[in-house]
């Protein structure tokens, strides 16, 4: 058989593929989408005819493997990396050139025959630090056998994977549940992500048209489910593999505008509301919330691109503890909410008003501190990563915001 020219194009080879589909795709399925997104890949079956240079990916498809590991698997070369799942050691992943493809194929299929020369062999335990310090999550890597009588215990994981470890307390602990049924019927209707996107966006104009009419209770409605919504898209982008460019800032932009826009409507409406006048000065108030909210916003965009590689509410669990409650979205609803119930939606202007200045406070003087440790010290470091490097990951402090694994 013919072997091709050298071509430094990663090669992948999948074998033991199961049928077992996670949130509707096959472990093959998704890894192909996982890597069909890193560009520079192509699908092999015959790994005899690869040149002897070529970087080969030899894949197990009946293993839910990490994102993440994937990518650090296609930039890792000469590695075999073993999973333990009950006691039983089973290689499930190899990076090596053309040349031995074939022995180190033959080798993961049989434990008795031996791995070619000067191939590593890795286990989760044992990959790099540099890589675990690379993740911007408490979740390990993880590897996990798929079969038909794990299949929703696996899905629940995904799906739990695919939350931020830091965010705030609606998203947290009231959304979860509920958005893991949307998601799910998302993909059993074939629903993309950016059509739910679309869809928050639509119900962003419809909350603000009733805002600006004095319509609290209506618009709070619609805005919460939009909200619920803003969780479901980006759940759904991860769990099938179907995040975009265009999906990342389309979002983005919405969670960035939506709030000050809802705010600034939400006190016009004042005027239909309270034709009487208000008992504060309504543009001063509205001005003060904006300063405060792009200051906070700043805030972050500076800590994220001079001090430190990852955001300001991963930097201490002091931060990460605020991030829970700091005026963004969902907080700054919770105060709106509660004050049009007891029937008082100029004060929740003002709350929200008051509570933005004092968390962009908080954040200037986070900001501050952290310059001067930049400039005492050189550098910042993650409390992720201290917990990492301590293996303290069973402390309070990480059981707190871990979002939880597959297992």
């Amino acid at each position: 058989m013919k072997r091709e020219e050298n071509n430094m194009t990663l090669s992948v080879c999948f074998f033991a593929e199961s049928p077992v589909k996670i949130w509707g795709m096959t472990c093959r399925e998704r890894m192909v989408r996982v890597l069909g997104a890193m560009g520079g890949v192509r699908i092999v079956a015959d790994l005899a005819v690869l040149h002897a240079d070529a970087p080969v990916l030899i894949l197990r498809a009946d293993h839910l493997i990490d994102d993440r590991l994937i990518h650090y698997l296609a930039a890792t070369p000469d590695m075999l990396l073993l999973n333990e799942d009950g006691g039983e050691k089973t290689a499930v992943a190899a990076h090596v050139s053309g040349s031995i493809a074939h022995q180190t194929h033959t080798a993961m299929t049989d434990p008795e025959k031996p791995l070619p020369p000067g191939v590593r062999i890795q286990t989760l335990d044992s990959l790099a630090l540099s890589f675990q310090e690379k993740l911007r999550k408490f979740d390990p890597p993880f590897v996990l056998p798929v079969s038909a009588d794990r299949q929703r215990r696996l899905e629940r994981g995904l799906f739990a994977w695919s939350y931020k470890g830091v965010t705030d307390l609606v998203t947290k602990w009231v959304w979860p549940h509920p958005a893991q049924w949307a998601v799910r019927q998302c993909v059993r209707l074939g629903i993309q992500p950016n059509h739910v996107t679309l869809t928050s966006l639509i119900l962003v104009v419809l909350a603000g048209g009733l805002f600006i009419r004095g319509q609290y209770g209506w618009g709070l409605a619609v805005a919460w489910v939009m909200t619920f919504l803003d969780t479901v898209d980006g759940k759904l982008a991860r769990v099938t593999v179907t995040a975009s460019r265009f999906g990342h800032y389309f979002d983005h932009l919405i969670d960035l505008f939506s709030p000050p826009v809802w705010y600034m409507l939400w006190g016009l409406g004042l005027k239909y509301a309270y034709p009487g006048g208000l008992f504060y000065a309504l543009d001063r108030v509205i001005w003060l919330m904006l300063i405060g909210y792009v200051a906070g916003r700043l805030v972050e965009l500076t800590f994220k691109k001079c001090l430190g590689r990852f955001g300001i509410f991963c930097w201490q669990p002091m931060d990460s503890c605020f991030r829970l409650v700091t005026a963004r979205r969902n907080p700054c609803l919770i105060l709106l909410t509660f004050f049009t119930l007891w029937g008082r939606p100029d004060l929740g202007l003002l709350a929200v008003a008051f509570w933005t200045l004092l968390s962009s406070v908080f954040l200037l003087l986070r900001l501050a501190w952290a310059s001067l440790i930049r400039i005492r010290e050189g550098s910042l470091t993650t409390w992720f990563v201290d917990a990492r490097r301590s293996r303290d990951l069973n402390s309070p402090a990480v059981r707190w915001f871990i979002r939880g694994t597959p297992d």
